[in-house]
């Protein structure tokens, strides 16, 4: 700050303090002696609560002023405290107000403002809270707002109702407007992590763990990676210990960072050159049709990846990995197809083949499982499906809107970070282009390719897509945690939003006749109104948007809602343990796929696995983004639920999650592999990272 700034905010400062306690001297001191006469009128505690971000406070003076429930309104009231710097970021300020009339009844808004004359003449109030002192009423205005200096802003106590019933109706047409001019990113998704920028950080930590001066570039054996985990900060990942494992391999389609692929095989498609005679001795002697017939068979295939382009003209395959359920319950790797074409130079490889042969032919079927988790399932399918919900509740439904409530602590730093990592992560040149064999450009053509056939109703559903997978059945497919963890956590959602959903649709016209809330399903999901309009396009909505009864409605919060906490949950914090040992989950791979089934060597795949500087960006980065720093679902940075029946519904959720995450444990007491990432105690309320 410059000397000539510092001083203009100086004299700005304590201008205002001098006017403050001028002020407070003059009605203090009058002729006669007034100071041992105690304030006349209904005393009244005032607690206001600041939001606590960056740039949330003010030096502004703010005012108040209070309605009864037959709409007489006081005086004005300023809010201020001699000497206290009130209205500071966090900061709960307590204020005495009284109000003349002895009779002014039960409170039911109030009103709420501040002046221009300021340096900082914009303010986020989360809550105001006015206690009564002669009935010991408490009465609590929600805000959740900006403040401008140029608005007055009237709150009900709740502050939650339909439009159709909404007194404040010009206001709530105001907000609206200002709000959709807003979004795009707005003050108030500023992130609270200190670990906001992350190539800062990433270099932080690897400077930390004293491994950027590390003796070679290139690893000479597999014992040379393992020496940075026994040496340095950064822990040994999971994946260590277990890369060559055919159970592991297995289990990272179930519990690993991409858990969503896997499906039931019914049938054996066409190009998939499977051999009968050399899968039968894998498939404990069961014939293939025997082996689908009992449902032993699962899949995953990436054929949307056929001939993807990806920065510099990489090579990424597309392939094809077919499983058995073994009679120990395990899910087995029994044949991979690097390529969707069958040819002489495209076989498929099997567990039987030479050693490191298939254990290289797993890392190029891992690096294409790794691309669509980066790209799809967690960059595509959280972040950016999360933002674009973000900016449909912000533009089309009020800050008072029962919907909008429900979610907005789901969408809390959303913004942020998916800006950030625009500008970090998936820029031109920046992590993904370099640590990537797709690159930033095979990124965005995956979510491109996939967003065409995604579906709210189906991928965006946990149940759907277990029932559209043929995986719901835990007696078909064994030890899946993800789906066993993800079903309660998921019926919690719901449970916890249809009960708020239903307490104000009471009827299917509420519905129909809420213009807020079909707008909202029309940007998200339906037509453009016009040429110069971009909505979302989201497939798979209700009606197509269209809203008609408390079930549909209830269904999208929840799957929003889901997606935003569990659902980014799974794809996020198991990142390092998958990634952080580059055999074990590779993000790129040099050289080219095995075009046959020549044996090989662990030098052979040493050669191929990313160098020292990037595999040192991979482990620092995801270990970075496998970092919680955020409250747990249910537990909210900032409350938006103040009535009492929202009060009740939460606490029962969050009794609900506090069961949940004790069954969780008494599950990972007898599981072959602990799965923590859907334990409620683990998922944030947002993505925040």
């Amino acid at each position: 700050m410059s000397n000539v700034v510092q001083r203009i905010f100086s004299l700005t400062f304590w201008g205002h303090e001098l006017r403050k306690l001028l002020n407070r001297l003059g009605r203090a001191i009058p002729l006669c002696n007034r100071s041992s006469i105690a304030p006349r009128g209904l005393h009244h505690k005032v607690f206001v609560k600041t939001g606590d971000r960056v740039g949330m406070g003010t030096n502004a003076n703010v005012y108040i002023a209070f309605y009864n429930t037959d709409g007489f309104r006081t005086r004005d009231f300023k809010l201020d405290k001699a000497f206290f710097f009130d209205f500071k970021r966090g900061k709960l300020d307590e204020f005495d107000i009284y109000i003349d009339n002895e009779n002014f009844g039960p409170l039911a808004f109030i009103e709420i403002w501040l002046d221009k004359w300021a340096l900082l003449n914009h303010w986020y109030c989360e809550y105001i809270e006015v206690q009564a002192l002669n009935t010991e009423v408490v009465h609590k205005f929600p805000v959740n707002r900006w403040i401008p200096a140029d608005r007055r802003l009237q709150i009900r106590e709740f502050d939650m109702v339909l439009p159709q019933e909404d007194k404040i109706c010009l206001q709530r047409k105001w907000e609206l407007q200002r709000k959709a001019k807003l979004y795009s990113v707005h003050k108030d998704h500023q992130t609270t992590m200190l670990m906001w920028n992350l190539v800062r950080n990433a270099v932080a930590l690897k400077v930390e763990a004293k491994i950027v001066d590390f003796a070679t570039d290139k690893w000479e054996s597999l014992k040379d990676i393992e020496t940075i985990y026994q040496h340095h900060l950064l822990p040994p990942p999971t994946g260590m210990t277990k890369w060559k494992s055919d159970v592991e391999f297995g289990n990272q389609r179930l519990n690993g960072c991409n858990p969503t692929q896997i499906r039931l095989c019914t049938e054996i498609p066409d190009n998939f050159a499977v051999s009968e005679r050399d899968v039968q001795p894998l498939i404990e002697n069961m014939t293939i049709d025997e082996a689908i017939a009992r449902k032993r068979f699962f899949i995953v295939n990436y054929d949307f990846l056929k001939d993807l382009p990806c920065t510099d003209g990489r090579t990424i395959c597309a392939p094809m990995a077919l499983f058995f359920v073994d009679k120990s319950k395990h899910l087995m790797p029994i044949a991979i197809q690097l390529f969707q074409d069958p040819a002489p130079n495209n076989p498929v490889f099997y567990p039987s083949d030479p050693e490191y042969t298939w254990l290289l032919a797993k890392c190029y079927f891992n690096n294409a499982d790794a691309s669509v988790h980066e790209s799809a399932v967690h960059l595509g399918f959280t972040h950016y499906v999360g933002e674009s919900i973000a900016l449909a509740t912000h533009r089309c439904l009020s800050p008072s809107h029962p919907v909008f409530r429900l979610l907005a602590p789901h969408f809390l730093f959303l913004l942020a970070i998916n800006n950030l990592a625009v500008n970090e992560l998936v820029s031109e040149n920046g992590w993904v282009d370099t640590t990537m064999a797709i690159g930033r450009i095979g990124m965005f053509e995956i979510i491109r390719r996939r967003w065409q056939k995604w579906r709210l109703d189906v991928q965006g559903s946990l149940l759907a897509d277990l029932e559209d997978r043929r995986v719901a059945d835990p007696e078909v497919l064994p030890n899946y945690h993800y789906r066993d963890d993800a079903v309660l956590i998921r019926r919690a959602i719901f449970d916890y939003v249809k009960r708020i959903i239903d307490s104000y649709y009471d009827s299917s016209e509420k519905i129909q006749q809420d213009k807020e809330l079909q707008e909202w399903g029309r940007f998200l999901g339906g037509e453009p109104k016009n040429a110069e309009e971009a909505t979302v396009g989201m497939q798979g909505l209700p009606n197509s948007g269209q809203f008609l009864t408390t079930d549909e409605v209830a269904e999208t919060v929840t799957n929003f809602v889901f997606i935003c906490s569990a659902g980014h949950a799974a794809a996020n914090f198991g990142q390092y343990d998958q990634y952080g040992f580059p055999p074990s989950y590779p993000a790129r791979l040099h050289g080219q796929p095995p075009r046959d089934k020549t044996p090989l060597t662990e030098k052979d795949i040493l050669q191929q696995l990313p160098d020292l500087e990037e595999t040192l960006s991979v482990m620092t980065f995801t270990k970075l983004l496998s970092t919680r720093d955020t409250k747990a679902l249910g537990d909210f940075e900032m409350c938006y639920l103040y009535d009492p029946h929202g009060c009740s519904s939460l606490k029962l959720f969050q009794a609900d999650l506090e069961k949940i995450g004790g069954m969780i444990d008494e599950r990972n007491l007898s599981r072959e592999e602990k799965y923590t990432c859907l334990h409620p105690s683990d998922i944030p309320n947002a993505i925040s990272i």
